[in-house]
């Protein structure tokens, strides 16, 4: 047995890409660029294997989603398999503007998709990509308070969620979250700065 005292974590700090296993280059870009509108931004060879390209898109936050192309393999629309150890999905980030958009554009596209789904803390999508993989397009109902990220909030709610015994997060966890993370992050002047009725 491996003595844990000399044992020490690899800290990651994000992620740096996710690569799918693509088609064609042009299904590719017409997909992720034709479709989620990411920025076509980078093309070169797959450097481990000299009959594939490699093009990178920008999901919008400055990480990459690459994608490997060879001009052998077709769209192949079945459902990739979801077995132990699989993708179930990827999930992307929308605002709420575009979210409520995404119905009937994959409509016009003639795309079959779940319809907005409620998820408490979130709306999303799914849907899949001309390969069969499941995607989700998620918007989330809340911003987190300046200096905090999504997490921030979605830890705090969800503790407050357990200490009232509630099935699932939802908007009023939301809610008492960015408060709390507000009172401990910024400072008042006032000695009380409980909630009051000035009407």
């Amino acid at each position: 047995m491996t003595d844990t005292t000399e044992l020490r974590k690899i800290q990651t700090q994000g992620v740096h890409h996710i690569t799918i296993i693509g088609a064609d280059r042009q299904t590719s870009i017409d997909f992720w660029e034709g479709v989620l509108g990411m920025p076509f931004i980078f093309d070169q060879p797959n450097l481990d294997n000299p009959d594939e390209g490699h093009l990178y898109f920008d999901p919008g936050d400055g990480r990459l989603i690459t994608i490997f192309t060879n001009e052998t393999r077709k769209p192949d629309p079945d459902p990739v398999p979801e077995a132990t150890g699989s993708l179930h999905h990827l999930a992307l980030n929308v605002s709420q503007a575009t979210f409520w958009q995404v119905a009937a554009r994959l409509d016009a596209r003639g795309v079959t998709h779940s319809g907005p789904v409620d998820r408490g803390f979130m709306d999303s999508i799914y849907f899949r990509d001309p390969l069969g993989l499941r995607l989700e397009l998620a918007s989330y109902r809340f911003e987190p308070p300046e200096g905090c990220r999504h997490a921030d909030v979605m830890i705090e709610a969800h503790r407050i969620r357990v200490a009232r015994g509630d099935h699932h997060i939802d908007r009023e966890h939301l809610a008492d979250a960015i408060e709390l993370l507000v009172r401990h992050r910024q400072g008042t002047l006032s000695d009380d700065r409980g909630a009051r009725n000035p009407y």
